[in-house]
C-alpha cells in the first residue's frame, strides 16, 4: 500500500523546491506563482499580490497548454510554474502532477504561503 507520505516523498524527490527568496528571484526572471488554496483559506490567511488564483481542483486543466480550458499564460510546457498552498504539502503533489502532464519546470514553494509570509510579511 502506498501512503500519502510515500506520495509526498516521491513528489518532492523530483522537485527543485525554492524557498521564498529564491522563488521571488525566479518570479522576477519570469516564473509564475500560482495560489492553489481555496477561497476560504485565502480569506483567512491573506493573498500574495500578483499570484494567479487557480484552486487545486482546476489546476491541470488551466495550465496544460493542450487543454481547451487553459489560461492564456499556459503557452508551452517550458513555462516555470511555482504553485503554492498554505504550508507546502498539497502543492508538492500538485507540482508533481503538473510534471506528469509534461510541464517540466513546474515546482512548488517550499513552506507555502506561510513561509512566504514569514520571509516577507503579510500581503507582500
Amino acid at each position: 500500500m502506498t501512503t500519502v507520505d510515500d506520495l509526498l516523498s516521491a513528489a518532492r524527490a523530483r522537485l527543485d523546491r525554492p524557498d521564498p527568496e529564491r522563488a521571488a528571484a525566479m518570479v522576477a526572471a519570469g516564473a509564475i506563482l500560482v495560489d492553489t488554496r481555496p477561497g476560504w483559506q485565502r480569506e483567512q490567511e491573506g493573498e500574495l499580490p500578483g499570484a494567479l488564483l487557480i484552486e487545486r481542483n482546476h489546476l491541470e486543466w488551466r495550465l496544460d497548454p493542450t487543454s481547451d480550458a487553459r489560461i492564456s499564460a499556459a503557452t508551452d510546457p517550458y513555462v516555470t510554474w511555482i504553485v503554492f498552498c498554505s504550508q507546502g504539502y498539497s502543492s508538492s503533489l500538485a507540482a508533481a502532477s503538473l510534471q506528469d502532464i509534461g510541464l517540466r519546470n513546474a515546482t512548488d514553494l517550499d513552506g507555502g504561503y506561510q513561509a512566504w509570509r514569514t520571509a516577507f510579511g503579510p500581503g507582500a
